[in-house]
């Protein structure tokens, strides 16, 4: 399909706003998103300094042992001072101290420069430069060790550079650059000597191609140092708040300098260093962008923090913006206040007119309630006679049904007892008749024979117990799974095939029946006394509740 020029035209510059359009949301929602991750890492500050509390007390627990070295002292003081150096200066000025001690009486030179060369570099952390540089000029450069120079000079550079940013005189300023750049070329001779792909070597190329203005190439490489550390370090943070100045340099967009600002913050706090700038940064930002609320956040927390770590430089820093924000800040609070109370005021009359309103409805409603409820009143008295009714109808057909069923159970007892007394009396009867025609016949040897015998009770007595099963358990048809809920797992009683109860469950039938007293049972049951209580005593051993099992036999349904 042909297209004009100019429609070509068109569909390209569209195409290419609705990109940087969706770039730019989508960059935005980033940030955002950071933003919100940073104030929930700002809550928990505490914890994270809890930790490093408790690596640096760790540290100091070594150090109590009595057959501790000079030597290994210096080097446990060096992880103190590691711990301490971005987080408490006086602390880490303590051991520094006490390590140029240590030094000097173990006259050790590269300790020596060593701990010298930490004082100056805290020093100049500090915003102290012209302490630091005192101490850096005391130390003979022909003395320091070659793994001490690039940090020698390095002290120097720092040093001369701040002096210069804060110099007003041009004279001076003039001066203190040269000597930057002097100290600076002695560096980068000493990391040139480094491995390229170190993270010094990259940050002195990162630092070359950026004072060229060669960004993108800057960025690379910064992309690069990022790789090498992790979120939470130091050094994370160093590197990605150089990387939010590189990228507003290069793009021009400040929102990903906000957003490298952002994450520079986020690892200063994971790492509990209190000697930062990124949050300080990001609050001026974001004031000048009108976020106050943000901005005085941020700078308030910057403030603790600086405070916390006794920095003169970060103080500086802080008090050339903290009075601003803040009181654009109260500004705005007392703005917000004031539109608040208007709308207090107005929410107020509105809410009384409402309640007039209200009220008015009230009245009618009741009114038109009252007759509604005499109505209704009459056909709720109805209604609940007829529910009374209802439920005493059922309640006199479940006392029927049970009566009934009570009735006849009763019966069907009565006859099976009533059958049994005449089975016994004829079985005596005949038993009597025998007795007399033996007794008639002589036959006293074989009538002796016959009463020796237990035959004939063992029969009875097993037909005693088949009647008494049938006869419990047709009333009490789950006695035995009941009973067995009373017992614990492995201590269940298990029913011989064939058999409907055992001597243990005859004896709990007699108690649920109300027969406890052991001689009743035994004599019932034509066993020992001793038998009956050893099996009483068994099966309460192996109750799930020892004391109330026999009540609670009595209370099976």
């Amino acid at each position: 399909m042909y297209l004009f020029p100019m429609a070509k035209t068109s569909i390209f510059f569209t195409l290419f706003f609705l990109s940087i359009f969706s770039n730019s949301i989508y960059a935005n929602n980033e940030l955002d998103s950071l933003l919100v991750v940073l104030e929930e890492e700002m809550l928990k500050q505490k914890n994270y300094d809890q930790l490093k509390e408790q690596r640096i007390e760790n540290l100091k627990k070594l150090k109590s042992d009595q057959n501790i070295t000079l030597e290994n002292k210096y080097f446990i003081n060096n992880k103190i001072i590691l711990e301490y150096e971005y987080y408490s200066f006086d602390n880490a000025l303590f051991f520094i101290e006490e390590n140029i001690s240590i030094s000097e009486q173990l006259d050790n030179n590269y300790f020596i420069k060593e701990s010298s060369l930490k004082l100056a570099k805290l020093l100049a952390m500090s915003g102290r430069f012209k302490e630091s540089i005192d101490i850096l000029n005391e130390i003979h450069r022909t003395n320091i060790p070659k793994e001490l120079l690039q940090e020698y000079f390095f002290n120097y550079q720092r040093c001369y550079s701040e002096l210069n940013y804060y110099s007003i005189v041009k004279s001076t300023k003039q001066r203190y650059i040269n000597l930057f750049h002097a100290y600076k070329d002695s560096l980068n001779i000493e990391i040139a000597k480094l491995n390229p792909n170190s993270l010094p070597a990259l940050a002195l190329a990162e630092e070359s191609y950026r004072d060229k203005g060669e960004y993108a190439k800057a960025l690379a490489l910064n992309t690069k140092r990022l790789s090498q550390v992790k979120l939470g370090t130091r050094e994370y943070s160093m590197i990605a708040f150089e990387r939010s100045y590189t990228s507003y340099d290069y793009l021009k967009e400040k929102t990903d300098q906000k957003k490298y600002l952002a994450l520079s913050a986020i690892s200063d706090i994971k790492a509990s260093v209190k000697d930062n700038a990124s949050l300080t940064t990001l609050a001026v930002i974001l004031f000048e962008e009108g976020y106050v609320d943000k901005a005085h956040k941020y700078i308030s927390f910057s403030f603790d923090d600086a405070k916390f770590y006794n920095s003169q430089l970060r103080f500086l820093n802080i008090s050339n913006i903290l009075p601003l924000i803040s009181k654009s800040y109260e500004t705005q609070s007392t703005i917000q206040k004031t539109k608040l109370k208007q709308s207090l005021i107005f929410i107020s009359v509105l809410f009384v007119i409402l309640i007039g309103a209200l009220f008015y409805i009230f009245k009618q409603f009741k009114k038109l309630e009252f007759a509604r409820n005499k109505l209704k009143s009459a056909n709720n008295q109805l209604k609940d006679l007829n529910n009374q009714l209802s439920y005493t109808n059922k309640d006199l057909k479940r006392l029927y049904e049970e009566l009934s069923a009570s009735d006849r159970i009763k019966e069907q007892y009565i006859g099976t007892f009533l059958n049994l007394y005449s089975e016994y009396i004829n079985k005596l009867d005949v038993y009597r008749k025998m007795v007399v025609k033996d007794l008639t016949t002589n036959k006293i040897n074989a009538l002796l024979e016959i009463t020796k015998s237990k035959q004939v009770i063992e029969s009875e007595l097993k037909l005693f117990y088949s009647n008494f099963d049938e006869s419990f358990l047709h009333i009490y048809p789950n006695f035995v799974q009941d009973i067995n809920a009373l017992l614990k797992e492995d201590k269940k009683i298990v029913v011989k095939k064939g058999e409907l109860l055992n001597t243990e469950l005859r004896i709990y039938a007699l108690i649920r029946l109300g027969i406890t007293n052991s001689t009743k049972i035994s004599k019932i049951l034509r066993y020992s006394v001793n038998t009956i209580y050893n099996y009483r005593v068994k099966n309460r051993n192996a109750a799930i509740n020892r004391d109330e099992f026999e009540n609670m036999v009595k209370k099976t349904p």
